[in-house]
C-alpha cells in the first residue's frame, strides 16, 4: 500500500498535485480541506465547527480533525493506498495517523513536502481566490494568519516523518508538470 503525506503551506499547489498523483498511482485523495467545505456547505455540525475555527485562519482541533478522517480512510476498504492532503497538521495528528494505519498495517510511506517561498505562496492564493470563491485566499491578513499558522504549528510535522526517514523535500516552483515529474522522481 503507497500512502502519502502530502505536505506543504497554503497554496503550495498540494490540491493540483494530488490529482495528478491519484491518476498516477490509483491513490483515493483525503483532502481535508475539501472534507471540511463539503461539510461547511452542507451546514452539518462538524461544518459550523470547522467553519468557526477555518474563518478566522485557526486549525481546526484534532479530534474533530482526526474522527473525520478515520471515517473517510473507513469509507474505502479496497484502497491501493491514500494521499493525505493538510492533514496530519500538529505533530499530535501525525502521531495519530501513524498508530490509526500501524493498527491495519499500512503506514504512512513518504511524506512529499512541497517547499514555496512565502510571496509566492501569497500571489498563488490572491489569484486563486479570483476563482475559487474561497474568501479565506482574498484576504492578505487571513492569509497571513493562515502562513504564520503553519510555520508555527504544521511546519514541526516534517521534523516527524524526518526522524522516521519518510521526508522528501520537492521544489515547488515552476510549471505544474514540472513539479508533478519532481513528485514522480521521489516516489521512484
Amino acid at each position: 500500500m503507497l500512502n502519502i503525506v502530502l505536505f506543504g503551506p497554503p497554496g503550495a499547489g498540494k490540491g493540483t498535485q494530488a490529482e495528478r498523483l491519484k491518476e498516477k498511482y490509483s491513490l483515493v485523495h483525503l483532502s481535508t480541506g475539501d472534507i471540511f467545505r463539503a461539510n461547511i456547505k452542507g451546514e452539518t455540525e462538524l461544518g459550523k465547527l470547522a467553519k468557526s475555527y477555518i474563518d478566522k485562519g485557526a486549525l481546526v482541533p484534532d479530534e474533530v480533525t482526526i474522527g473525520l478522517l478515520k471515517s473517510e480512510v473507513e469509507k474505502h476498504p479496497e484502497a491501493k493506498g491514500f494521499i493525505f492532503d493538510g492533514f496530519p497538521r500538529t505533530t499530535a495528528q501525525a502521531e495519530a495517523l501513524d498508530t490509526y494505519l500501524d493498527a491495519n498495517n499500512s503506514p504512512i510511506t513518504l511524506m512529499l513536502a512541497l517547499d514555496v517561498p512565502e510571496e509566492e505562496l501569497k500571489n498563488r492564493l490572491m489569484e486563486r481566490a479570483k476563482t475559487s470563491g474561497r474568501t479565506d485566499d482574498a484576504d492578505p491578513a487571513i492569509i497571513a494568519n493562515r502562513i504564520a499558522t503553519y510555520k508555527k504549528e504544521t511546519a514541526p510535522v516534517a521534523d516527524f516523518y524526518d526522524a522516521q526517514d519518510k521526508l522528501k523535500t520537492i521544489d515547488g516552483v515552476g510549471s505544474i508538470d514540472a513539479i508533478t515529474e519532481r513528485l514522480y522522481e521521489a516516489i521512484g
